[in-house]
């Protein structure tokens, strides 16, 4: 029971401090661009951002401190990996309350959804100490979010598309989702399987319908990164090389 309020106590704690970041961010300057359209929108990236370094260089270095937690994703782990968990866990309940009294359901529902998933079954991590490793791994999924969270800032702030920064962080946004987020979420769902005896039935459904979810909206995600960083982008080059007909 104290270790359950530590670990509730670590997760509120956590959403309090990316509330507190969000807020400093809110006093920071921010590009011209971006004040006149959504000021909120820059702040919540920037967080998400923050949360994507950070968690991402913390998994990294939690299978390089604790390398025998990659021999067992359900009971071994460190303390150092848990507080991860138990802070990206925060995150996500904050980034959920952000949007839900700040923007519509129907303009955030698939983010919304997602979050609804991680908080799930990290907090089942969190609060059980067990599967830590395998909520570990699923954050290595943060090193293409810093990417992908840089790209959105950029759009916004009205930078150009055909811009050298932009088009090398479009070409590692890409490659950085095939290395860490298909890899990562097949690699889980394939131990998921090979260890079907070992996870109970309550927590395999859990896991099982949180990466179908998960990786259908990636799918879905990666499609719209390729229409919009390529297909799109090359007809609008195309159409302006040959000129009007």
């Amino acid at each position: 029971m104290y270790l359950h309020l530590v670990d509730i106590g670590t997760v509120l704690g956590s959403a309090g401090a990316f509330k507190l970041v969000n807020a400093t961010l809110g006093r920071l300057p921010i590009p011209r661009a971006v004040a006149k359209k959504d000021p909120w929108r820059w702040r919540n990236i920037s967080t998400s951002l923050i949360h994507s370094t950070l968690t991402g260089a913390w998994a990294v270095l939690s299978f390089y401190l604790h390398p025998e937690m990659a021999e067992d994703l359900i009971s071994t782990h460190s303390a150092f990996s848990h507080t991860l968990v138990s802070v990206s866990t925060g995150y996500f309940v904050y980034d959920f309350m952000d949007m839900v009294l700040n923007q519509t359901f129907s303009a955030n529902w698939e983010l919304l959804l997602h979050h609804t998933v991680v908080i799930s079954c990290f907090g089942i991590a969190v609060l059980r100490r067990q599967f830590v490793g395998f909520a570990v791994v699923a954050l290595l999924v943060e090193l293409n979010s810093v990417f992908l969270h840089l790209r959105q800032l950029l759009r916004i702030s009205g930078a150009a598309t055909r811009g050298a920064l932009y088009r090398l962080n479009s070409t590692l946004t890409l490659g950085s989702f095939l290395a860490f987020r298909f890899s990562t979420l097949g690699f889980m769902a394939r131990w998921l399987l090979l260890h079907r005896g070992r996870v109970s039935t309550p927590f395999y459904i859990t896991g099982a319908t949180g990466l179908s979810a998960v990786m259908v909206m990636n799918l879905v995600l990666f499609y719209r990164l390729v229409d919009s960083d390529y297909i799109r982008a090359g007809r609008e080059r195309g159409r302006k090389e040959n000129g009007p007909e």
